[in-house]
C-alpha cells in the first residue's frame, strides 16, 4: 500500500503529495550496453530482423492483433506501419556486430500521470536466453525512470504467456493481478497480467540488473553465477 497522510481539511487518508512535472516523451535515442545497443527503429532495420524472426512464428502468438507474416514484404509493410508511430514508440535492439534481432516499445505513455509500459516484445531466438535480451530491458527502464522521468514503468501480457510472466518477475517487476476478458486478440478471449516497477523501486532493481550484466558473472563457457531472479529476490529482502 502506498504512503497517504491526512486530507488537511477532513483528516481522511489520502495520497502524499508528488511531483506533478509530466514526465518525457520518447524520442530518436541510442542507448548503448555492453551486448548492444537499443535505437529508433527504422527501415533499415527489417531486412536484419525479417532474418531473424523468420520461421518463428511462435514469437507473434501471444501478439494481440498481427503477425506471424507470409514473407519478407508482408513484415516490411508491418514495420513501414510501426515506425511512424510515437505510441507505441518502437525501437530495435541490435547486437555487437551490428545485426537486429528484436523489437521492444514504450507505450500506453502518459506524461501526466507519469507512466509508461514496457511492450510488443519480440525477441528472436538469436536474442532469447542472451545477455543482451536482459540489457536491452535494462536500458529501457533506466530511460524511461531516470531520462524521461516516469514513476511508473508497467509490463502486461496475456495472462496464458507463462513465459511473459516468467519475464517480468525475473526482471524485478511486481505482479498485480489479472484482468479478466480485458480484450479481444485475434478473435480470441484475453486476460491480462499486469505487472509493475515503481521509480522508488529502481534503484534497488538497478543494482541487480547491473551485477548481472557485469563480465564477472559468467563463467568461462559463458555460464551465469548468479542469477537475476536471485539478485532481484536479495534486494527485496535486503533492509533499507
Amino acid at each position: 500500500m502506498s504512503a497517504s497522510e491526512p486530507e488537511p481539511q477532513t483528516g481522511q487518508p489520502v495520497g502524499a503529495h508528488v511531483d506533478t512535472t509530466p514526465a518525457r516523451r520518447p524520442a530518436p535515442v541510442v542507448l548503448q550496453g555492453r551486448y548492444g545497443r537499443v535505437e529508433k527503429l527504422a527501415m533499415a532495420h527489417a531486412a536484419g530482423l525479417w532474418a531473424a524472426c523468420a520461421g518463428h512464428d511462435t514469437i507473434w502468438t501471444y501478439m494481440s492483433s498481427y503477425g506471424p507474416f507470409a514473407d519478407a514484404a508482408a513484415f516490411s509493410q508491418w514495420v513501414a506501419s510501426r515506425v511512424p508511430l510515437e505510441d507505441p514508440y518502437s525501437f530495435a535492439i541490435v547486437d555487437s556486430a551490428g545485426h537486429a534481432a528484436g523489437i521492444a516499445t514504450l507505450m500506453e505513455i502518459r506524461p501526466a500521470m507519469r507512466s509508461i509500459e514496457v511492450g510488443h516484445i519480440v525477441y528472436s531466438p538469436a536474442l532469447q536466453r542472451t545477455p543482451l535480451g536482459t540489457e536491452a530491458q535494462y536500458l529501457l527502464a533506466r530511460h524511461a525512470f531516470e531520462t524521461l522521468g516516469y514513476r511508473r514503468y508497467e509490463w502486461k501480457c496475456n495472462a496464458l504467456n507463462a513465459a511473459s510472466r516468467r519475464a517480468a518477475l525475473r526482471y524485478g517487476f511486481v505482479f498485480e493481478g489479472i484482468l479478466r476478458q480485458q480484450m479481444i486478440a485475434k478473435g480470441r478471449n484475453r486476460d491480462t497480467a499486469f505487472f509493475s516497477m515503481l521509480d522508488s523501486e529502481w534503484p534497488a532493481r538497478k543494482a541487480a540488473f547491473e551485477r548481472w550484466l557485469a563480465p564477472e558473472n559468467f563463467d568461462a563457457d559463458g555460464r551465469q553465477r548468479m542469477s537475476l531472479r536471485a539478485l532481484n529476490a536479495n534486494s527485496v529482502s535486503a533492509p533499507g
